[in-house]
């Protein structure tokens, strides 16, 4: 009886580990099919120099992440001068003079003769195609540095991990996630925390079937561009012709940007939680096409920035029924201002495409806060 209960539970334990080691659930949404580094064995980094090395080769890999990777001084530090276009006031971020940016951008701005910043945290690791980059429970943390999807990298998957502590004093300080020119990412369960810019940055060039979900943002910060502890820098999805889904992700405590939108982006938003936010979520210009269903706004002073030079869809409307294939989801506000818009011009680009399902938004919150970010699978 005691060899069977001790095998029992030496079963039950390997089954976790393994469990623990390879890619939980699937892609929803636009991301929907993507498999990474699909049935590679696992290989787990113990050193900084391994985890750049497999995510930048072009094998298939299965990374998993049992540590914190630390990249704060390994890679020196610069002072230079910067410059303070939002205040200097001990809360106000600071701008690295980044391209010239400070006389460039903001040739008003008090100027700061010398500021140091890690220069780790400027430029993310490079990702190539056909990686599952993955964490064990709570302890896969980046540490001082972001990682960036390179031009034309794909199927690529990114789960339950924490990046953060990226030159948070510093504009320009560094970016957690960057996509740019890349197809099929699904991003999950991750946490951005302490980001000196922002936590999730889509380039100019067109990314296709892009999923991010089940992600926290922490906003919460010293310094902010805001000068009041809030993050202005979330979301940014302004490339030529994306395709983004963002489901079941939670963005706290921010100012702005949650997200900027343009540039033929196509975004799927739906049950998302934003709370609290002292500025705006949703900036909507040129060649912004949003559905925002089935999510929750708590505290949110402004939901969308005006004027509204994109297309959003924001209310219930049959069109969804003809291009989704379902009902859309109303939308739930607490404390937050009006977010009613009833463009539907753009919904046939969603003909044909993978559409993530919508609940109704009264269960959201708690659900997204009991999932959202690493450390819960």
């Amino acid at each position: 009886m005691r060899s069977s209960t001790l095998f029992t539970a030496l079963v039950a334990c390997t089954s976790s580990v393994f469990a623990a080691d390879k890619v939980y659930g699937a892609a929803e949404g636009f991301a929907k099919g993507v498999t990474g580094g699909g049935s590679a064995a696992p290989v787990y980094p113990t050193t900084n120099a391994e985890l750049v090395s497999y995510l930048g080769d072009s094998s298939a890999r299965v990374i998993v992440l049992t540590k914190t990777f630390d990249f704060t001084g390994t890679e020196g530090k610069t002072t230079s001068a910067g410059c303070s276009p939002w205040g200097t006031a001990a809360g106000c971020q600071i701008a690295i003079n980044k391209d010239n940016w400070c006389k460039n951008y903001e040739p008003n701005a008090p100027t700061v003769s010398s500021i140091t910043y890690d220069n780790a945290g400027v430029l993310g690791i490079t990702v190539k195609s056909n990686k599952s980059l993955i964490g064990q429970g709570a302890k896969g943390v980046i540490k001082g540095k972001g990682i960036r999807m390179v031009s034309g990298a794909k199927n690529i998957i990114i789960q339950n991990i924490m990046i953060t502590e990226l030159n948070p004093r510093y504009v320009w300080g560094g970016d957690a996630i960057t996509v740019n020119n890349a197809d099929l990412i699904w991003i999950d369960r991750v946490t951005t925390s302490l980001i000196g810019r922002q936590h999730y940055v889509l380039g100019t060039d067109a990314s296709n079937r892009i999923t991010l979900s089940n992600n926290y943002i922490n906003g919460v910060s010293s310094w902010s561009a805001t000068c009041d502890g809030y993050h202005y820098w979330a979301i940014y999805l302004t490339g030529s012709n994306d395709l983004v889904t963002m489901k079941g992700n939670y963005i706290y405590h921010t100012s702005g940007r949650g997200p900027k939108v343009s540039g033929n982006t196509l975004l799927h938003a739906v049950n998302n939680y934003w709370y609290d936010s002292t500025g705006h979520l949703f900036e909507a210009t040129t060649g912004a096409y949003i559905l925002a269903e089935g999510n929750v706004f708590q505290n949110i002073k402004t939901v969308v920035e005006t004027p509204v030079t994109g297309q959003i869809l924001s209310v219930p409307n049959a069109v969804c029924n003809t291009y989704l294939g379902r009902a859309c989801q109303n939308n739930g506000f607490g404390s937050s201002g009006t977010f009613s818009y009833a463009n539907t011009g753009f919904m046939s680009k969603f003909s044909g495409k993978n559409i993530a399902s919508a609940a109704a938004y009264t269960g959201v919150a708690a659900s997204v806060k009991a999932t959202a970010g690493y450390g819960h699978i």
